[in-house]
């Protein structure tokens, strides 16, 4: 199991949903929402993840994060990757899980910010604006540099393990 750091709010849990289509390994990551990320595209995208609760256990967290960021379920067989800090300090806890989404389908939850700055105006945005099934390569290009680790840890343990992991079901309803 992933190792835990001391307080739920400096670490986070996710779903590094991936796949095989003709051979080739491909990983769904999220694109973040809001003003901020809106132009960005290279280093911007993330394994679907968000903060553990105190308490929760972070399977259970990621579980939710996925279904919050995505409005898709993850099930199956999880196998747990290395946390990994980020530049922020925060650790990132994620759990690799084989399975399908369809991006189509995507419904993700809504914060509310003060937009435009100063503005005292408050504006919703979708927390995930997009996502997208991504070749290896162009995955580590535009996931957050922090996060490519778990990205690199899955390639190795599917090398070890074979191309047949159990599959999930992710976005089953």
């Amino acid at each position: 199991m992933p190792r835990t750091s001391t307080s739920p709010s400096d670490r986070s849990a996710g779903i590094l949903l991936f796949r095989r289509r003709s051979g080739r390994l491909e990983v769904l990551l999220v694109h973040p929402g809001g003003p901020i990320w809106a132009s960005k595209d290279l280093g911007a995208w993330s394994v679907p993840k968000g903060l553990c609760e105190e308490g929760e256990d972070l399977l259970d967290a990621a579980k939710r994060e996925f279904e919050e960021e995505t409005g898709g379920r993850a099930e199956g067989t999880f196998v747990p990757l290395t946390a990994v800090r980020q530049p922020s300090g925060k650790i990132v806890h994620a759990f690799a899980l084989r399975g399908e989404f369809d991006p189509r389908t995507l419904r993700s939850n809504t914060f509310t910010m003060e937009w435009p700055p100063r503005s005292g105006m408050r504006t919703s945005f979708p927390e995930v604006d997009g996502c997208a099934w991504m070749p290896i390569a162009v995955a580590k290009r535009k996931i957050l540099a922090g996060q490519v680790p778990l990205i690199d840890e899955l390639v190795r343990k599917l090398a070890r393990r074979g191309p047949r992991a159990k599959r999930g079901k992710p976005g089953a309803d």
